[in-house]
């Protein structure tokens, strides 16, 4: 499904064509790098540059008989040329192609995941701003805590998000690394100068040392970033299922005109995008499995890890970059319903302020221990109400918590009702977000 949907930018850098293409690349660079050193000729150098090129379906058919792939390629490009073909490959092992292409597959794919965060941060930050005083519970476990703001809810994410993107730009320079140094990588038939001259062409670093494949621990770090950006999308996407629960109902995903949530139930308006997204992050982070297990090869190289880089390259490239834009619809199109919070935020009869009078208290003399006794009673007398039916606010607008405090004798002896009332100010609870957004947005928040 994932493959049907996603970007053609993202897919196309892993088809067939791309790979063999990348190979090529490579494989010119390094034609390049031996005539600057004086190996090849100019003229054949040219022609090679200018004219070789490659056929998908031919290299299958070689392949069927040779069983090696870089020999296949290598042939079918050797058709496409004259005698200047003997200079194809020159001083190289497969995993000198192999590798170094690959490693420009993921530059040039985690560049586009990099795009990709830059526009859900956009987003999210723009959403924040937007909610910046809009209240709403917090909750703890679950259950009412005290009164936050939508905007801060954003903000975390915001600040999550950036520090996916360092990690993902450090993780650039840990896989942006290629290689042309031979089947042991000793470098005994072509000179250092020679990967260096190549990977500057690519614009990639050489590997500093390497034996006969680059070292499975850097795409072991491309595969954890991935799965830790994914973890967070998930994360993001089950608070929003969670506000579309029907008894809290404070945000919901975009429902178009037309849109149909159930085959039995036509009243259903479900949150799929996001049990997609949930779904879709699993996946992401089956991948770090097999990629930390590559990392592991016998001596200078086995290819116990080709098949599965067939898969979860790919994979995880395709699918983060369809997540990810399929969460910044989801957030940028999100209906949120402050009236909504505004009813949630009051549901527990003002219980959400049980803190701010357990910190007066002490002000006026009173132990902590003492304090909480006298807060608690009172908050478990709400929830007893609260469970038999009693309206959290009575006509005059006083919250279940606040009667039961100001009937309380040993409390209204240390706190005045002016004090006990101030306490229920939502006012309290908001006076530090635009400090707050400073620090995360800048001071331009």
């Amino acid at each position: 499904m994932v493959e049907r949907y996603a970007r053609k930018e993202m897919k196309e850098k892993w088809t067939q064509e791309a790979r063999y293409a990348a190979w090529l690349e490579v494989e010119k660079a390094v034609v390049k790098a031996w005539n600057k050193l004086g190996l090849i000729p100019d003229e054949d150098a040219e022609k090679i540059v200018k004219n070789a090129t490659f056929s998908v379906e031919r290299i299958d058919e070689i392949e069927a008989e040779t069983r090696h792939d870089l020999i296949a390629f290598t042939t079918s490009v050797a058709e496409s040329l004259g005698e200047e073909s003997r200079w194809f490959h020159y001083g190289m092992t497969s995993s000198d192609t192999v590798d170094t292409a690959v490693a420009l597959q993921m530059r040039d794919s985690l560049e586009l995941i990099i795009e990709d965060v830059k526009m859900v941060m956009e987003s999210v930050k723009k959403r924040a701003m937007e909610h910046k005083y809009t209240l709403m519970v917090g909750r703890s476990h679950g259950i009412h805590g005290e009164p936050i703001t939508f905007g801060l809810v954003l903000a975390v994410w915001y600040d999550e998000l950036r520090r996916h993107l360092e990690n993902l730009e450090q993780t650039m320079e840990v896989i942006a690394v290629g290689q042309i140094s031979g089947a042991m990588g000793n470098f005994a038939h072509a000179p250092l100068e020679l990967e260096e001259i190549a990977m500057k062409e690519l614009g990639l670093k050489p590997a500093p040392v390497s034996n006969q494949v680059i070292q499975r621990d850097r795409y072991a770090r491309l595969a954890s970033a991935l799965a830790l950006l994914a973890s967070s999308i998930e994360k993001f996407a089950v608070q929003v299922r969670h506000w579309q629960r029907t008894e809290v109902y404070e945000a919901e995903e975009y429902f178009a005109k037309g849109q149909k949530g159930s085959s039995a139930m036509p009243h259903k308006r479900n949150p799929i995008l996001t049990e997609n997204i949930t779904g879709l992050a699993r996946m992401i982070r089956a991948y770090v499995i097999p990629a930390m297990e590559n990392v592991a090869l016998w001596h200078e190289r086995d290819i116990s890890h080709s098949s599965t880089e067939r898969f979860w390259l790919p994979d995880s490239f395709i699918t983060s970059d369809f997540m990810l834009h399929r969460f910044n619809s989801v957030i940028a199109n999100l209906t949120v319903m402050p009236e909504n919070m505004l009813k949630n935020l009051n549901l527990t009869g003002g219980l959400v302020f049980s803190q701010r009078i357990l910190l007066e208290l002490p002000k006026a003399g009173v132990s902590r221990e003492q304090a909480y006794k006298i807060v608690q009673r009172n908050a478990m007398k709400v929830w007893e109400a609260l469970q038999q039916g009693k309206p959290p606010v009575n006509e005059k607008g006083e919250s279940l918590f606040l009667q039961y405090l100001l009937a309380d004798e040993e409390l209204r002896s240390k706190l005045s009702e002016e004090q006990i009332r101030e306490a229920f100010d939502y006012g309290y609870y908001t006076k530090n977000v635009d400090r707050i957004f400073e620090r995360v947005f800048g001071e331009n928040a």
